[in-house]
């Protein structure tokens, strides 16, 4: 098979989803070459995340405030590149759109195991056979130009100038104080893959007495009450010094340097537990709505994944919802703090 010397990749959102096609682009890249283009097409409010990727030549940024034009203007501008190959690793309306009209001489396309995601939550019936990761699907969709997984786990590219900022902020906590330095990032896009805020606070205030812990809260602006909330009762019942928000404070990258300095983070089922894989950090990992089967766990690192597999309702979608179908919750609620504190245990031991 002849590899391709102008290849374009397909991955408009979201976070965990880009982080993961890191492994293909550095294996990808190290097959073609240095000399091969490789580009990408992604949103411009995740564009961040690849726009420093050693890997690739071009990232093209779509607005989706452009709306159909803009898409449209997008997929005729690929057309003139001409590409050899075109990877849609999203397999939604707009990259079919985009793959369509860029008439390249060979396309591949992510096999979502879309029925096997339909028959377990919709008829609880597990038709998974090869547990592979979404990471390694999507390096299975370039096998046939024998390129195969190289087992590094996934990376993220930061520029030295955010390395450096995020350096001198870190540098004011004064973390060689402490012990243990223990991120947490309480929140995530959808309801019912949160776990509850009074239960990390728990964690939180735990973790910072019992190994003299600070505590870093990391999220969104959307997540920044949640994060307070938990920073409060730090502060209310440790002391103000061992907890910091840097909820709504920091971009993607700003998180993912600072995560660096983490022991360890306690996460929910979201995209800054991706960040924290692709840092290599020790994850403990709560899934609530969402199970392992769909191929989002913490990879290529170690990982502790709790999640409450007595439930037959489990899962109640792929991607999370907005409220808990059966009106108890309980996938989150019976999730107790002790268990999450005996993982951390665990894994730090």
């Amino acid at each position: 098979m002849i590899l391709p010397h102008k290849t374009l990749v397909l991955r408009l959102s979201s976070i965990g989803d880009i982080i993961l096609t890191s492994p293909l682009l550095r294996t990808f890249r190290n097959a073609v070459g240095k000399e091969a283009r490789v580009d990408f097409v992604v949103r411009k409010e995740y564009a961040e995340l690849v726009r420093s990727c050693h890997h690739l030549s071009i990232v093209h940024e779509y607005d989706v405030a452009t709306g159909y034009k803009g898409l449209q203007a997008l997929a005729l501008q690929l057309r003139e590149e001409k590409y050899d190959l075109v990877i849609d690793l999203h397999d939604s309306i707009r990259t079919k759109l985009l793959r369509a009209t860029c008439k390249a001489g060979d396309i591949v396309v992510i096999d979502k195991r879309k029925f096997e995601r339909w028959l377990l939550v919709n008829l609880k019936r597990n038709a998974y056979t090869d547990n592979l990761t979404v990471a390694e699907r999507y390096i299975e969709t370039v096998e046939k130009f024998g390129i195969t997984n190289d087992g590094k786990g996934l990376e993220i590219f930061i520029p030295d100038t955010t390395l450096f900022e995020v350096s001198g902020k870190m540098a004011k906590l004064r973390l060689n104080q402490f012990e243990k330095v223990i991120g947490i990032c309480p929140g995530s896009k959808h309801f019912t893959k949160r776990w509850q805020r009074e239960k990390f606070a728990e964690i939180a205030i735990r973790t910072a007495e019992q190994y003299h812990a600070k505590v870093l809260l990391f999220g969104g602006r959307d997540e920044r009450d949640d994060c307070e909330f938990v920073k409060q009762e730090v502060v209310r019942r440790v002391s103000e010094e061992s907890v910091h928000n840097f909820a709504g404070e920091f971009s993607l990258l700003e998180s993912a340097a600072a995560l660096e300095f983490c022991d360890i983070v306690v996460t929910n089922d979201s995209g800054l537990m991706h960040l924290a894989a692709a840092k290599q950090k020790k994850i403990v990992a709560i899934f609530g709505s969402t199970v392992k089967e769909f191929g989002f766990a913490p990879y290529g690192t170690e990982a502790i994944v709790i999640e409450n597999n007595l439930l037959d309702c489990r899962p109640c979608t792929h991607i999370g919802r907005k409220d808990c179908p059966k009106g108890h919750f309980k996938c989150m609620t019976e999730i107790d703090p002790d268990q999450v504190f005996t993982s951390i245990k665990n894994i730090l031991a």
